[in-house]
C-alpha cells in the first residue's frame, strides 16, 4: 500500500535537513545502515540536456543524431506502465521560486500500480513522453535510473519494477547532498557514459560557475583559472551560465546512449 499522505508531509518537513542527514553516511556504521536501507542496487545516471551537448563525431542524418534526452525516450516507449507525480517532492519541500513544483518524477514499471493515487496519476506514453518535453523546456535536466530510496518513500515493490526519471533544478534537487554523502553512496550518481567537460582557455576566472550552479560542488577557482574535477555528474549547468563560453560538454557518440540504456537495463524491468 502506496503511502499516506500525512508520512509525506512528514518527509517534507525533514527536507531542510537533509544535509545533516547526508553527514552521517560518513560516519562507518551509521552509513553502512543507510547505504542498506535507502541505496542497496543503485545506478543513476544524470543526462546533459540536449541544447548544451556537442557530438564529437559527423552526423550526415538527422535520424542519427544522438540526444541525450533519447534515454529517457526509449524507457519510456518500452516501458507498460507510467506514472507522473503531481508535484517534485525537493521542489514542493523547499518551497521553490525559480522552477516549477507541478512537474515531478516520472516513474515507470510495474511497481507504479502501488503508488497512492493522491500522490500522482496512470497516464499514457505519450502523456509521459509530453510531460518529460516540458520538463526540459522549463530547464530541468533529467536523472534516470534505479533509486531504492523512492520505492522506500513511496513504499511500493519490487524495486526492481521502479525505474526513476526525476527532473531536477540546480537549487532544490536532492543530489546537492553529493559533496556530503559517503564517497559508497556518492559513485552511485553520476554522469552519462561518454560525456567529457572541460575548461578552455576562454577562462577568465570571474567564478559565475562556482555560485550555486554545481551541485555537486565540481568547480573550484585556482590560480584565475575553473578546474573540473572528478565528482562532475556532467549535467551541463556551468555551459550554459559561462559568460566567457569557456567551459565546453561533449558526447563521445551514439555508443554513450547504448551505454546508459546497458547500465540501467539489467537493473529495473519496466515491461
Amino acid at each position: 500500500m502506496g503511502r499516506p499522505l500525512w508520512f509525506v508531509e512528514l518527509l517534507k518537513k525533514t527536507f531542510p535537513r537533509i544535509k545533516l542527514i547526508a553527514k552521517l553516511t560518513k560516519v562507518p556504521i551509521i552509513g553502512k545502515i543507510i547505504d542498506h536501507m535507502l541505496f542497496e542496487g543503485d545506478n543513476l545516471i544524470y543526462l546533459p540536456k540536449d541544447q548544451v551537448i556537442e557530438i564529437n563525431q559527423s552526423i550526415d542524418k538527422p535520424s542519427e543524431t544522438v540526444l541525450p534526452s533519447q534515454v529517457v525516450e526509449y524507457f519510456i516507449k518500452k516501458a507498460k506502465y507510467h506514472w507522473i507525480m503531481n508535484f517534485c517532492i525537493c521542489r514542493d519541500s523547499s518551497k521553490c521560486e525559480d522552477y516549477p513544483r507541478h512537474l515531478g518524477c516520472l516513474f515507470l514499471g510495474e511497481a507504479v500500480l502501488g503508488i497512492n493515487p493522491q500522490l500522482g496519476r496512470q497516464v499514457t506514453k505519450e502523456e509521459a513522453l509530453e510531460h518529460v518535453k516540458r520538463c526540459r523546456e522549463a530547464g530541468l535536466v533529467h536523472v534516470i535510473g534505479r533509486n531504492k530510496l523512492d520505492a522506500v518513500w513511496l513504499n511500493v515493490s519490487p524495486g526492481n519494477k521502479l525505474l526513476t526519471i526525476c527532473n531536477c533544478c540546480p537549487c532544490c534537487c536532492l543530489w546537492r547532498v553529493l559533496p556530503h554523502i559517503s564517497p559508497k553512496i556518492s559513485t552511485k550518481i553520476h554522469k552519462m557514459p561518454g560525456v567529457k567537460v572541460k575548461v578552455s582557455e576562454r577562462c577568465v576566472g570571474c567564478e559565475t560557475c562556482t555560485k550555486g550552479i554545481c551541485i555537486a560542488d565540481a568547480i573550484k577557482i585556482i590560480y584565475k583559472r575553473a578546474i573540473i574535477n572528478n565528482a562532475c555528474i556532467g549535467c551541463g549547468r556551468c555551459v550554459e551560465v559561462c559568460p566567457q563560453k569557456a567551459i565546453d560538454i561533449s558526447l563521445e557518440d551514439k555508443e554513450s546512449l547504448i551505454k546508459s540504456i546497458g547500465e540501467i537495463s539489467p537493473l529495473v524491468d519496466v515491461t
